[in-house]
């Protein structure tokens, strides 16, 4: 099994999208450069929903064509660590697409749903519709050179339909890795999921189709999100959003709340043994930094006692602070 773990940094499009507090441009490039700083390669950084729909999203465009490279020299020279960043968008349908790659995306992410409410209430469209949605968009990133990721909605629980068949899932994750899809994610977008649930579906679909293309996110609804990232572990997966500061929710999942935070799950990795390439004590100030610009991000459910331990043997912290 692999020791290298991918962290998938999506507090600047998820954490962001409910926020009471929109934070400008010029403050979401201040938080992207932080986790860079930490050592995180991988970031979703906005999302091409229509501002009406999404107003915290607003500008992404703006965002990504300054972090590849327009203007970005101007406020902070630009560095290897920089250049080695993978910045990905959220494309909510085709509209959302062809705005990304008018801003120069190298690589977005497309939604899949495992409920037809979930689908109608996120992007007025029936499951069938967003299907064929995500596979055209599928086939244009793959036409256009675009690395382009899957992650299905609900995929352990629907807040309007209730429990999901693993059955369908798993039909889900099937067609999409069959047709190309760079990655499938498994999003627990309400925090409904629990380890052995995890475990099962993730360990299915790893037997089935291999582990090296499956991710996971987890929301911390119920305190179970590092439980659950533990349970996609032992199943195989390599692969995990989380969120700097627990920020997180979905605007159109009632009960949904933060994502499991990013600093949590990095300990928990460390301390079993896992690589993850990221600086903790530059991690955590980066999860400060969230709640100083939104003043509303908790912070990981460890970050006190991190605090008070980075300087401590690396047998107190696990491995590699």
């Amino acid at each position: 099994m692999s020791a290298q773990i991918t962290i998938n940094e999506v507090g600047p499009r998820d954490g962001l999208q409910s926020q009471s507090r929109i934070l400008s441009v010029e403050d979401r490039l201040q938080l992207i450069d932080s986790l860079e700083t930490a050592g995180i390669r991988r970031i979703e950084v906005g999302s091409f929903a229509s501002p009406k729909a999404v107003p915290a999203m607003a500008g992404t465009d703006r965002l990504l064509k300054q972090l590849d490279g327009d203007g970005r020299e101007a406020r902070t020279p630009r560095t290897a660590r920089a250049s080695r960043t993978t910045y990905t968008s959220m494309v909510p349908n085709l509209k959302g697409y062809r705005f990304a790659r008018q801003a120069g995306a190298g690589s977005v992410t497309a939604i899949a749903y495992a409920s037809e409410t979930m689908a109608q209430r996120n992007v007025r469209m029936t499951l069938a519709e967003a299907e064929r949605a995500a596979g055209d968009i599928l086939r244009l990133a793959r036409d256009d050179g675009v690395e382009a990721i899957i992650i299905v909605a609900v995929a352990f629980g629907c807040p309007f339909e209730g429990d999901v068949d693993p059955r369908l899932v798993g039909d889900i994750a099937a067609r999409y890795l069959e047709a190309g899809a760079a990655r499938l994610v498994l999003a627990d977008t309400i925090g409904a999921a629990d380890p052995a649930q995890v475990g099962q579906l993730a360990a299915g679909l790893a037997g089935e189709h291999g582990a090296a293309r499956l991710g996971c996110h987890f929301h911390d609804t119920r305190a179970m999100g590092l439980a659950n990232v533990y349970g996609a572990l032992e199943a195989g997966i390599r692969w995990f959003d989380s969120s700097i500061g627990g920020l997180g929710g979905c605007p159109f999942a009632p009960g949904a709340s933060g994502n499991v935070a990013t600093e949590d799950v990095v300990m928990m990795l460390h301390q079993m043994g896992f690589d993850t390439g990221i600086d903790l004590p530059r991690l955590l100030a980066a999860s400060d930094l969230a709640t100083r610009l939104t003043g509303t991000a908790p912070g990981g459910r460890a970050r006190e006692w991190l605090r008070g331990h980075l300087d401590k043997p690396a047998s107190v912290t696990g491995g590699r602070p």
